[in-house]
C-alpha cells in the first residue's frame, strides 16, 4: 500500500493535481483500475498534507449489474457513494443497434459524469488511467489517426468548469492487477457486448508483443511524450521515470 501510494502521491504533486479544498468525484466503473484509484485516494487523503474531499461516482449503464459491493467498501473507506441510473446501454445496443459504439458510449458516460459532479458542488474528476493506458492510447493515435496525441494528466473543461485528474500515470497495470488481488476488491464483470474486441484490445496486443523484442518500449514511449512534451506532459516537479513494478 505504502509503495502505492507513493507512487500516486508523486503523480499529483508532479502535475499539481491537488489543491487546499478540492472536491474530488472519482468516476468508480466497478473495474480494478477505477477501484484501485478510490482506495488509493482515500488512503492518501489521511495522510496529505493538501485537505482534499472525496466521493464515489458510478454511472449505472443499464446493463444490470449489481453495485452493492462498491457501495459496501465505499462505506467502509468512508467515502460517499453516489450510483447514477442511466439507460446508456440500451440506447446504444437496442434502440441506435450502433456497430462501433465505444465512442458514443464514452461520451453519454462522461456527460453523465460531469453533470453528476455539477449536481454534487465537486470540482475534479479522478479518473483510473495508468502507465499503460497512456502508452496504448499513444500508439493508438500514432497508427489509427495519424496523430502524436495522448490524454493529458490534468484536464481542464472549460465549458463545466471541471477539472479531470488521473492520479495513477506512474503505475502500471500489472501493479493495479496485483493490487486489487491482494486487497481482495469487489470487482465488477464488466457486462459490455464488445468488451475485449476493440480496437484498444488490438493495440494492447500489439504494444505487448513488441515488448518482448523490445523490453524498453513503454519506458521510451512514455519518456518521450514528456520530453516532447506533449500538451501538458511535462512535469510541473521533479520526475523519475518509474520503473517496472514488481
Amino acid at each position: 500500500m505504502q509503495k502505492m501510494v507513493g507512487l500516486l502521491r508523486r503523480c499529483v504533486e508532479d502535475y499539481n493535481m491537488i489543491k487546499p479544498g478540492d472536491r474530488i468525484g472519482v468516476g468508480v466503473s466497478g473495474g480494478k483500475d477505477s477501484l484501485v484509484l478510490l482506495v488509493l485516494l482515500a488512503e492518501l487523503r489521511k495522510y496529505n498534507h493538501i485537505p482534499f474531499a472525496l466521493e464515489a461516482i458510478t454511472i449505472d449503464m443499464g446493463l444490470g449489474m449489481d453495485f452493492t459491493e462498491i457501495e459496501k467498501l465505499c462505506k467502509a473507506l468512508d467515502v460517499p457513494f453516489h450510483l447514477i441510473k442511466t439507460e446508456i446501454a440500451p440506447i446504444i445496443f437496442d434502440h441506435r443497434k450502433e456497430k462501433n459504439p465505444c465512442s458514443m458510449c464514452s461520451k453519454m458516460r462522461r456527460g453523465a459524469l460531469n453533470q453528476a459532479l455539477l449536481d454534487l458542488g465537486l470540482n475534479k474528476l479522478a479518473l483510473g488511467h495508468h502507465y499503460d493506458d497512456a502508452v496504448e492510447t499513444f500508439v493508438m493515435s500514432l497508427i489509427y489517426e495519424g496523430r502524436i496525441s495522448c490524454f493529458q494528466p490534468v484536464t481542464d473543461l472549460d465549458r463545466t468548469g471541471i477539472i479531470q485528474i488521473r492520479p495513477m500515470l506512474y503505475i502500471h497495470e500489472k501493479t493495479v492487477d496485483s493490487f486489487a488481488t491482494r486487497q481482495n476488491l469487489p470487482v465488477l464483470k464488466n457486462r459490455c457486448p464488445v468488451d475485449k474486441n476493440t480496437k484498444r484490445e488490438e493495440i494492447k496486443q500489439l504494444v505487448f508483443d513488441l515488448s518482448a523484442t523490445y523490453p524498453d518500449l513503454k519506458e521510451r514511449i512514455f519518456g518521450a511524450m514528456q520530453r516532447l512534451p506533449l500538451p501538458e506532459w511535462g512535469p510541473q516537479g521533479r520526475y523519475k521515470r518509474p520503473k517496472e513494478q514488481e
